[in-house]
């Protein structure tokens, strides 16, 4: 029996993942997300009930409010760890399981090095992007500013610090570009014809 291959997509915000992984999905490969899985949980009762049983200055009328959570986590790092502690097991939890569906799948996981969660995939794929089109992009991205946005890279690591055996994408250039950087990737991984 064939076992099933999974392989991680990363790299610091802004830096293309989501575009990397919609080429992959074009190709045909199936695709996980994280942050889609971190949204649907969000949409669980459960879930936030416990956020706000964790954080409840950051409650309004009994309900945990998503703004000043995200405000409080990005500017205290003792808030940000008790919120990866109690919910990146349950996103990992869950991405892990849909992977098992799949021969083969791409998973997007922003924090991969930062949460050591590299041994869990068969692979990983890390784009980078210059600093500056990594700051406008997410700023333009999230009506914030470029400060807003060099705030919550403070706990990525940069490409040049992370250990391992790991595929390097650099995004710069076109659109075009980058799909031929994802067809040579694939190859890499024996994934093209």
């Amino acid at each position: 029996m064939t076992q099933n291959r999974r392989y991680a997509v990363t790299g610091n915000i802004g830096s293309g993942k989501s575009t990397f992984c919609e080429i992959l999905r074009r190709r045909g490969f199936p695709v996980l997300s994280c942050d889609e899985i971190s949204h649907e949980l969000w949409r669980e009762e459960g879930y936030r009930r416990e956020l706000a049983h964790l954080f409840p200055s950051c409650c309004e009328s009994g309900e945990i409010d998503k703004a000043n959570l995200t405000s409080l986590v990005f500017s205290d790092p003792a808030a940000l760890a008790v919120l990866d502690a109690f919910s990146h097991p349950r996103i990992m939890e869950r991405l892990l399981q849909r992977a098992e569906k799949f021969p083969v799948c791409f998973c997007e996981v922003p924090l991969l090095f930062e949460g050591g969660y590299r041994d869990l995939f068969d692979g990983a794929v890390v784009l980078t992007r210059g600093e500056e089109e990594r700051l406008l992009s997410v700023g333009k991205r999230d009506g914030i500013s470029p400060e807003e946005v060099k705030i919550r890279t403070h706990v990525q690591l940069s490409p040049e610090n992370l250990e391992g055996n790991f595929l390097v994408v650099p995004n710069v250039g076109t659109l075009e570009e980058l799909e031929e950087r994802a067809e040579e990737t694939l190859k890499k991984l024996g994934l093209s014809s």
